[in-house]
């Protein structure tokens, strides 16, 4: 495989990040397995509003605190916020552990630490995802950003399987528990760091109006815009894969856990082979935005009507590569076209619209499931994806970017062009 791929390793303060974001996400995967099926079969009757409340909850506090974490993500040394925030959320993993582990686990209680594990993720996000550029260096953006979608989509390739079949073994307690260790990974990692190596940006001072800059500096960049835009519509009403595959394994295809953690594994296979892919494009460019998402809504539209558990654990690569596509190329085109000292803010809106739409969507996917059937919860969010991809396919084109046939052409030869690379 080509050097360009894996350029970003050669720094020690990245191999560092990297390993210790490995290990802390499958745990996270485990996690989130985990509580879905503990809400869904232990909790409540296969109740998908009462998971989907949990996802909401557990993303609410980004949609109110998203704006202000990025502002201080810009004020305040970043690595200190990410061994605050790490910590934070390993010891609410602890504590599900010990609930469940006891017997004492409660659905209200569930939803209070889903809702405290936002509040941790909503500072941690940002700051995360604007460290990034600290550690490799504004020439190696897009590299370390598609590494780390590797990195995380290699984690839910193992994690969900891992965790179901742990689930099926020794129980959601010991799944919550090891979730609890895996943090260690990270805190040890940003611990051994070189300090003096980081590329930090320059402290932003304290002063007025702060919050609402980040606003207007989005809002004078229509390319900015249209990313937001299709990243919140996306995020809200489609990629409430947790949710959808619960439902759709559980109640139509009469699954167990095993099965389910299956499909996040299998979705996976997708999302990990688009992120080495983008590792290899030494830039972003706006039409893989727009054709990500526009073969994410179809192939989750294909994948809602599958007859069977194999053929829709197949269309879920599809979806997996589609929505990867969408997602990398968002949050490397947003980090490389904006200045340092907005960074931070700018990424905490996206984090926002990406993940602050969840306490609406996550709710309504459920309740659409439980009225129509998971089917058409499935659907639906493909239908979102499709729109939000033909408006922005419509403007991209418009901006002079090439005509609509052009467009997905390039892209289609690219993607094959990175295929044959890889596999080579």
């Amino acid at each position: 495989m080509s050097s360009r791929m894996f350029q970003s390793l050669k720094n020690p303060n990245y191999r560092l990040w990297a390993a210790g974001a490995l290990v802390s996400n499958i745990g996270t995967w485990m996690q989130r397995v985990a509580q879905d099926w503990l809400v869904l079969t232990q909790l409540t009757d296969h109740d998908g509003a009462a998971v989907g409340l949990t996802t909401g909850l557990q993303f609410l506090p980004i949609l109110l605190l998203g704006p202000y974490a990025g502002l201080l993500g810009d004020r305040l040394d970043k690595r200190k916020i990410l061994l605050t925030t790490q910590a934070a959320m390993g010891l609410l993993a602890l504590l599900q552990a010990v609930l469940v582990l006891t017997g004492t686990a409660q659905l209200w209680q569930i939803y209070m630490i889903a809702f405290a594990l936002g509040v941790a993720s909503a500072f941690d996000a940002p700051a995360r995802q604007a460290f990034v550029s600290e550690i490799v260096g504004r020439d190696s953006v897009a590299n370390a950003v598609a590494l780390n979608s590797a990195s995380f989509n290699l984690a839910r390739l193992a994690g969900p399987g891992v965790a179901g079949l742990l689930i099926g073994l020794i129980g959601t307690g010991w799944v919550f528990a090891l979730n609890a260790v895996s943090f260690a990974a990270v805190l040890v990692g940003l611990l051994r760091m070189n300090v003096g190596a980081l590329q930090r940006s320059t402290p932003v001072p304290r002063s007025r109006g702060q919050l609402m800059d980040g606003v207007r500096y989005v809002m004078g960049r229509p390319r900015a815009l249209l990313i937001m835009v299709m990243a919140g519509l996306i995020g809200t009403f489609t990629m409430n894969f947790q949710l959808t595959n619960a439902v759709m394994a559980a109640s139509v295809f009469h699954a167990g856990p095993d099965a389910y953690g299956l499909l996040g594994s299998v979705m996976a296979i997708g999302t990990l082979s688009g992120a080495l892919l983008a590792a290899r494009r030494p830039a972003p460019r706006m039409r893989y935005l727009v054709v990500g998402a526009l073969g994410l809504g179809v192939a989750t539209c294909v994948a809602a009507f599958m007859p069977g558990y194999v053929l829709y654990a197949v269309l879920l690569v599809l979806v997996g590569l589609c929505a990867l596509t969408f997602l990398n190329s968002a949050n490397t085109l947003l980090q490389m076209r904006t200045e340092p000292e907005y960074r931070g803010r700018v990424l905490a809106l996206y984090m926002t619209v990406i993940q602050g739409g969840t306490p609406l969507g996550g709710p309504l996917v459920g309740w659409i499931s439980n009225e129509f059937g998971p089917r058409w919860a499935v659907f639906g969010g493909g239908a979102v994806a499709l729109v939000a991809g033909i408006v922005g396919l419509a403007l991209v084109s418009r901006w002079g970017e090439g005509t609509v046939r052009k467009q997905v052409r390039t892209v289609w030869a690219q993607w094959r062009e990175d295929r044959s690379r890889v596999s080579a």
